[in-house]
């Protein structure tokens, strides 16, 4: 508990984690509250308003080319956004620490076998793999989560396995052995607990990252699909109006910028306190 709360300590000293910690409470909340905080529903069409500008009666950030309120969508789409974060990080993460850490207990051919595994993953752009799985498993937020989750496991395996290699030869893995541990228990009871500070710092980081390639994917139509308010695919229907109409697609610009900028500031503010050798003196 007393470690806990100096973790804590350290990281609230961080002013730059906590501003992100901050906008991801508040997507959360956002989120969360939607159906009730959204001035409009977002699927709603008026072409009589459409491309209202920001500051419009009853639309402050405007309306799109089918009269859509922007906010709303964008509300609504925070929705979207989390359900791919959560859902790409419970399927990677977990099979990345799997994978990295039976490559680097089991060691030989095992080790070699995964690990060449690993390399041909990380030898693609995330996004060009995914869009190669999104294309053979059809268009869809499901296929689009499902395709993100099979590219961002391999860096989380790197890290399981160099953190696996240090723990098992040290003196108390020895010891647990002799007790008649086998290697499933020293695995999952031991090495897997060591190992999951370092993941956590790596998924928190590559959020920006897999935002990015969902809204890569809904930007080429291969992710959510209208009329869902992805931020992706509102960019996407904002670009044909980007000189005379640019909130269309600068809104959901932005929101993409700052939840993928407190990801990031999150993310080093817990590098810093869970990881001390990167800790910066």
């Amino acid at each position: 508990m007393a470690s806990a709360y100096g973790g804590w300590l350290a990281f609230r000293a961080n002013g730059l984690a906590m501003i992100g910690l901050g906008i991801l409470i508040a997507l959360v909340v956002v989120a969360v509250v939607a159906p009730w905080i959204a001035p409009h529903d977002p699927f709603a069409q008026d072409l009589s308003n459409r491309l209202q500008p920001i500051g419009a009666t009853g639309h402050p950030l405007g309306t799109d080319s089918l009269g859509r309120d922007i906010l709303s969508r964008l509300l609504y789409g925070s929705r979207i956004t989390l359900l791919i974060v959560v859902l790409v990080a419970v399927i990677a993460a977990p099979l990345g620490l799997i994978v990295g850490t039976l490559a680097g207990y089991a060691g030989g051919f095992v080790d070699a076998l995964l690990m060449r595994i690993t390399d041909i993953f990380l030898a693609f752009p995330r996004l060009v793999l995914a869009l190669a799985f999104v294309a053979a498993l059809g268009t869809g937020i499901e296929n689009a989560i499902l395709a993100i989750a099979v590219t961002a496991w391999p860096p989380y395996a790197r890290i399981a396995r160099a953190e696996t290699l240090t723990i098992r030869n040290s003196d108390f893995i020895s010891a647990i052995r002799l007790q008649g541990a086998g290697p499933v228990r020293i695995v999952t009871r031991h090495i897997w607990p060591l190992c999951v500070s370092s993941v956590i710092v790596r998924v928190t980081l590559d959020m920006a990252g897999i935002i990015l390639v969902a809204a890569g994917l809904g930007f080429l139509g291969l992710g959510a699909q209208p009329p869902s308010p992805e931020w992706g695919a509102m960019i996407s229907e904002g670009r044909r109006f980007i000189l005379d109409h640019w909130w269309v697609a600068a809104m959901p610009g932005a929101a993409i910028f700052i939840v993928s900028l407190a990801f990031n500031l999150l993310g080093d503010g817990l590098r810093d306190v869970l990881d001390p050798r990167d800790t910066k003196s």
